[in-house]
């Protein structure tokens, strides 16, 4: 599985410069602080190939890896870890060989309303389980439990959990027509086939609904679900779809359509809503310059403009083959690239809404490598303001492998604290955590400005409830320093 891409391009710093500046493309701000926090060291100790982070209501971040969790150097098997955010780790389950001997997992952990983690394992066992932020492990629905795994297998996807508080992820496998499934599960593990993959196919043979989606799916503010699937379509790029929670599919978007595929193929991360409501995503190739993907926005009725091509610039300086996309604090969004930069060995990019990019971070082995078409949520960020993600590859002595089994990083850009609700949404009366970073002694909390009742749990939790009169907009938080800390989204009252 290790691709170490050795050969490192020649680069004179300053042709390069001047190469950016006079594409248009900002080399990376000053205010920026990249940190190298953790290099994993695979098999037996803490995993290898990390698949990304979540942040947990303790304040500490939480991940999986793909490998290296078992007695076993030869099995596929990972780990689920916890990380501070200054970097000590701890592993909380040897999938092969603790409470789960059987499997790996390239899908990262979903923080439920519950206060628990909810993952899926791929192979050579597909299951749901939960994880307490303790670590005890539970299986909670095991895939291929229905004759010739209608049910699906393959759940590679990170799951959502929706506004009805169910969570819903995709197979990539079976299903009944053999090219995955999108499901829906209750915390307590009872799963729902909503669609199968290649229901029709065109003459040349591509799956028209699409098949084996590798992103996970996004809830818009309508409610509906949105997300891409890796291949299939009119054209054979993959697509676009909506579904509802009940389960009506609907195809938005088949990539490929324009000539050279110049609009893009075969998307890997997750598509994010922005302030506008349009969809925004990239896609791991193709594109106008030399097929190293796109940046692109869509409406919700599916109608796509393209505002990046990926590869522009000599050498890919500008990162090639996207595989990861969010939405920050200040209006931009960020991801990170599976090639180019100066190595060659991957990017850390903004990207603003109308397709300006900046190149925030160059990896050059030792603090990570972003391997190619393995997606994954690589990037979050933290209440803090700050980014965390982790690398695939790469790390100390990375050229040697003597540790090159992916990392894990923080990025800086000065961007203030923020508090996040879970879940987002809740009719008045129902439970609400509000997570964030210096919450002990907080004085007001208010949902659009209607206060409500709340506890303090912990420095980085607070319980309340949706108070009566409280509107859709967005909740806020007094700290005892007198300073306000805003959600990064607003939350929803039906």
């Amino acid at each position: 599985m290790k691709h170490l891409r050795q050969q490192k391009a020649i680069r004179i710093v300053a042709a390069l410069a001047l190469t950016l500046a006079l594409a248009g493309i900002a080399i990376p701000a000053q205010a920026q602080t990249f940190t190298s926090l953790h290099t994993f060291a695979g098999y037996p100790t803490d995993g290898s190939y990390p698949t990304g982070l979540v942040q947990g209501a303790n304040g500490y971040l939480y991940g999986t890896t793909l490998s290296g969790g078992s007695t076993n150097s030869n099995d596929i098997s990972g780990t689920v870890f916890r990380i501070s955010t200054t970097g000590t780790e701890t592993v909380l389950d040897y999938l092969g060989s603790g409470s789960l001997p059987c499997c790996g997992s390239t899908a990262a952990l979903t923080l439920a309303s519950n206060g628990d983690f909810y993952g899926s394992t791929d192979v050579p066992t597909s299951v749901v389980y939960r994880i307490t932020p303790s670590g005890a492990l539970t299986t909670v629905y095991p895939f291929c439990s229905l004759p010739n795994c209608a049910d699906g297998v393959n759940p590679n996807a990170t799951m959502v959990q929706a506004s009805n508080g169910e969570l819903y992820g995709t197979t990539q496998g079976d299903g009944a027509y053999g090219q995955g499934t999108i499901f829906k599960v209750t915390l307590g593990g009872a799963l729902t086939t909503l669609h199968s993959f290649c229901e029709t196919q065109n003459t040349e043979g591509y799956c028209l609904d699409g098949n084996g989606p590798y992103t996970a799916l996004v809830q818009g503010t309508n409610g509906a679900l949105y997300g891409a699937t890796h291949n299939g379509g009119v054209y054979g790029g993959g697509t676009i779809f909506r579904i509802t929670m009940a389960g009506d599919f609907t195809r938005l978007y088949s990539f490929c359509s324009v000539s050279g595929c110049l609009d893009g193929e075969q998307p890997y991360a997750a598509l994010v809503q922005g302030a506008d409501g349009n969809f925004y995503g990239v896609t791991g190739a193709g594109g106008l310059a030399n097929g190293g993907g796109t940046f692109f926005t869509m409406t919700p009725s599916g109608a796509l403009t393209t505002l990046y091509s990926f590869c522009s610039l000599a050498d890919c300086a500008d990162g090639a083959y996207p595989l990861a996309l969010m939405l920050a604090t200040d209006g931009n969004f960020y991801g990170m690239t599976g090639s180019g930069g100066t190595d060659n060995l991957g990017t850390i990019f903004q990207m603003t809404p109308s397709g300006s990019l900046t190149t925030e971070h160059l990896f050059d082995g030792t603090d990570g490598i972003v391997t190619e078409n393995q997606p994954g949520p690589y990037l979050i960020q933290d209440t803090s303001g700050t980014f965390y993600g982790v690398t695939s590859e790469g790390g100390a002595n990375y050229q040697t492998c003597a540790t090159c089994n992916g990392t894990a990083f923080s990025l800086s850009m000065g961007l203030d604290p923020f508090v996040k609700t879970l879940p987002t949404s809740g009719r008045v009366g129902s439970a609400v955590k509000i997570l964030g970073n210096r919450l002990t002694g907080a004085t007001s909390v208010t949902f659009n400005g209607v206060a409500a009742t709340f506890t303090v749990a912990s420095s980085t939790e607070i319980t309340t409830t949706v108070p009566t009169g409280a509107t859709t907009g967005v909740v806020q938080v007094v700290t005892s320093r007198g300073t306000t800390l805003t959600s990064n989204l607003g939350f929803t009252v039906p």
